[in-house]
């Protein structure tokens, strides 16, 4: 693959960390991007900015706060929705979908990429994604990924290198490249502790201890 300048996608978690981190091991030059929508697990934003500031990247945050309340009831954003516990692939996890997430930051994103000239937008979508965020799923990348080379004169792509990939091949990757994986932020509860009950803290928890690795995180329970 030839060098380009990708802007990356930043969440503060596991995912987008590693990815960072391996597109300049690839010896990309990269910026990131991260989103205040009104998750109530907003912390997760400043997990995101020191450890663009560990890698000396440009990070920015874009606030999307105003279109909260266009996206109805979910357990992220609204208050009043509990979020619920146990594994990703639980029905009552669906509460924790926010309708069309994905592709409204993509979008903002792509726009970011364009005005700089860069070649492409990267995100950390994987596999584990797919039983219960839609706009995760193969299929999803792929349809935006032709709509963003055909909304501009310049050249943009899409790139999703751990699709295929699970959270623990990625805490494995993540590992291999010096991650630091104690400041990243996962749990949607947003306290001061990750809750462990949570989905993305079991899946969290599970792709470390799957793989025997060291898990850095101070869990509630």
């Amino acid at each position: 693959m030839s060098l380009e300048k990708i802007v990356c996608l930043a969440s503060g978690g596991m995912d987008s960390a590693t990815l960072l981190y391996h597109l300049l091991d690839a010896g990309h030059e990269v910026k990131t991007i991260s989103f205040h929508y009104g998750q109530r697990h907003a912390r997760e934003l400043d997990a995101a900015r020191q450890i663009a500031a560990i890698v000396g990247v440009e990070h920015v945050v874009a606030d999307l706060r105003a279109i909260g309340p266009l996206l109805g009831d979910n357990a992220l954003t609204c208050s009043e929705t509990s979020v619920p516990h146990g594994h990703y692939e639980a029905e009552s996890m669906k509460a924790t979908v926010v309708p069309n997430r994905n592709m409204i930051m993509l979008s903002v994103a792509v726009g970011w990429a364009l005005a700089q000239r860069f070649d492409a937008v990267a995100y950390g979508a994987h596999s584990g994604d797919h039983a219960i965020y839609p706009d995760c799923r193969p299929e999803f990348a792929e349809a935006l990924d032709q709509a963003v080379r055909l909304c501009d004169w310049h050249g943009m792509k899409l790139l999703r290198p751990f699709v295929a990939m699970d959270k623990g091949s990625i805490a494995v990757r993540g590992a291999e490249l010096g991650v630091p994986f104690h400041l990243t932020w996962t749990c949607y509860e947003g306290g001061r502790l990750h809750c462990g009950r949570c989905g993305a803290c079991c899946e969290r928890r599970e792709a470390f201890t799957a793989n025997n690795l060291d898990d850095p995180t101070e869990y509630q329970s």
